[in-house]
């Protein structure tokens, strides 16, 4: 049986939870409160309705994600569901960024952990040379 499909507003905090952005939905709730989801270029309100079409804007850890809602689940779906639900419009600049920062986050070597492996010391030299 295939999924049941909503066209009405929802809550972005709910929305957001339901299509798996978090994993909680007080923790949505808070990403709202502190300015960090937009729609459509516009900070909300953990209250605000989304809309069909609307562009949700989400900053994370200095990247920004754009969805754009296509239709509002019943409930949480499974990951392999999300993709009736948002399509992911964001830039190809900001997933560049991501992948940096994620090779930055790696290669970032606390003092006294001891020599890099040899792994780290390849990735070391592809990242410079």
């Amino acid at each position: 049986m295939g999924q049941l499909f909503y066209f009405y507003p929802m809550r972005i905090d709910k929305f957001l939870w339901c299509v798996r952005k978090f994993k909680t939905r007080s923790l949505a709730a808070e990403a709202v409160k502190k300015e960090q989801v937009w729609i459509n270029r516009a900070p909300v309100k953990p209250a605000r309705e989304a809309k069909v079409n609307d562009e949700i804007s989400l900053k994370r850890e200095g990247i920004t994600y754009r969805y754009k809602v296509l239709a509002f689940p019943k409930a949480r779906v499974g990951a392999k569901l999300v993709e009736q639900y948002v399509t992911e419009t964001t830039e190809q600049s900001e997933l560049d960024k991501k992948d940096f920062i994620g090779l930055m986050k790696k290669m970032n070597r606390k003092k006294g952990t001891g020599r890099p492996t040899k792994k780290e010391r390849r990735d070391l030299d592809d990242l410079i040379g």
